[in-house]
């Protein structure tokens, strides 16, 4: 057995305060990622700080149009929000295209957002992983790694980020604020997460004590086109071999606004700011759409056995900009 602290707090001041940048000290939200990694032995929290009942579980209008989606509001309820379903589909879709229902149910907005890798060997307290023992090695490298990263990865990892949540919030250009001993601050969820490079113990940008307090949305107007489309093995219940998040926006037949990105292929929810720079002034045409994830596809890394990736991310991308650009 193995004696972890546990603190109930009821305010974020408190909870701050409560985890202190301790080595050791956890937030606890749905625990749905963090209790799986408890019982593996990847993660053996000293502390443990429950969140649940902070005064973070609703999603409120901004005065410029925005979002506030507060860190504990629960997947299943930010999905059925009527704000979200109307202002940012994608964002509905992408959490109904993550986990069960069940899971959905539990799992919080904050929680979403820092989940960890699906990595085996990350999982596999006996094989070699640099995110879970720094200098330890990257076993998937030359080992089983179809589901891993074409995009951004390093000689110490090739994992990939499973939300599907953070794809359509990088797509979104939406904003993660955050509270620690420090103060408050807020990082653009683009920002939010580090590619791996010598560090890939590090996820986030995320500062010992600091606590996600909620998510900023932009305000978007009611009907602007946008989806999330998820290619996977399976029809439920499977992360994302490669996905796509795109909000699109065509004035006089050219495209005035457009945010797209990608899931599955990297480290990080990837924003395929090369794509955009190629249609922002263009008309939307197939010809255009493909040369422009093409473009941003360039810069694909592939590995022994995930090259499959690339195309499959290039046909979702160009599939789901042409039909967005059909709906305008």
């Amino acid at each position: 057995m193995k004696p972890v602290a546990y603190v109930r707090a009821t305010t974020v001041t408190e909870a701050v305060a409560a985890h202190g940048g301790r080595p050791g000290a956890y937030y606890l939200g749905g625990g749905t990622n963090l209790v799986d990694l408890m019982k593996l032995g990847v993660e053996t929290p000293h502390m443990l700080v429950d969140i649940a009942r902070l005064p973070l579980g609703t999603v409120d209008e901004l005065p410029d149009g925005g979002l506030r989606i507060g860190a504990t509001v629960r997947n299943s309820d930010l999905a059925a929000h009527p704000a979200v379903r109307a202002r940012y589909p994608l964002l509905s879709q992408a959490l109904l295209a993550g986990a069960s229902g069940q899971l959905r149910n539990a799992a919080t907005t904050g929680g979403n957002l820092l989940q960890r890798t699906r990595c085996g060997y990350f999982q596999d307290l006996g094989k070699p992983c640099n995110k879970r023992v720094p200098g330890s090695g990257c076993g998937a490298r030359d080992g089983v790694h179809r589901d891993h990263a074409v995009l951004g990865h390093s000689p110490h990892c090739i994992a990939t980020h499973p939300s599907d949540m953070a794809v359509a919030l990088a797509a979104l250009a939406a904003t993660v604020t955050l509270q620690g001993r420090g103060g408050e601050r807020a990082v653009p969820v683009t920002e939010f997460y580090r590619l791996p490079g010598d560090r890939p113990d590090r996820d986030t940008v995320i500062q010992p004590s600091e606590l996600i307090t909620g998510v900023l949305l932009p305000a978007h107007p009611a009907g602007l086109p946008s989806a999330y489309r998820k290619a996977r093995d399976r029809a439920s219940y499977a992360f994302a071999l490669a996905s796509v998040a795109a909000v699109l926006e065509v004035v006089d037949g050219l495209v005035r606004h457009v945010g797209l990105a990608f899931g599955g292929l990297a480290h990080v929810p990837w924003r395929a700011r090369e794509a955009e720079a190629h249609l922002l002034g263009a008309p939307p045409t197939m010809e255009n759409i493909s040369r422009a994830v093409d473009a941003e596809l360039a810069a694909a890394q592939p590995l022994r056995d995930n090259a499959f990736k690339v195309g499959l991310a290039r046909n979702l991308a160009t599939d789901v900009l042409s039909r967005l650009a059909d709906r305008t």
